[in-house]
């Protein structure tokens, strides 16, 4: 499922407009992409968790010239999945 699937399902579910539902997809994408920014998590009971992880800094090699690179240290996305999501998917 693409954004755009997701706005009609949506729209659909929600008995609102096509429009008022990529408002709110579009809505709830940025608060969370601005809470993970800040470094905060965000718990949905029942769907999942999203949190911030540090990746260390660390060797690796260049795949053509099998020289060895280093690789900076990052923060990345991560996302649990909760317990009503991981019984609806089994």
């Amino acid at each position: 499922m693409n954004k755009a699937e997701l706005i009609q399902v949506t729209a659909s579910e929600a008995e609102i407009s096509n429009a008022a539902a990529s408002r709110v997809i579009n809505a709830l994408v940025t608060a969370i992409t601005g809470t993970l920014s800040n470094g905060e998590p965000v718990a949905l009971v029942g769907f999942g968790s999203f949190s911030v992880k540090a990746r260390s800094a660390r060797t690796g090699r260049n795949p053509q010239t099998g020289a060895p690179i280093q690789i900076a240290a990052a923060n990345i996305p991560s996302f649990k999945a909760g317990k009503a999501l991981k019984d609806a998917v089994n």
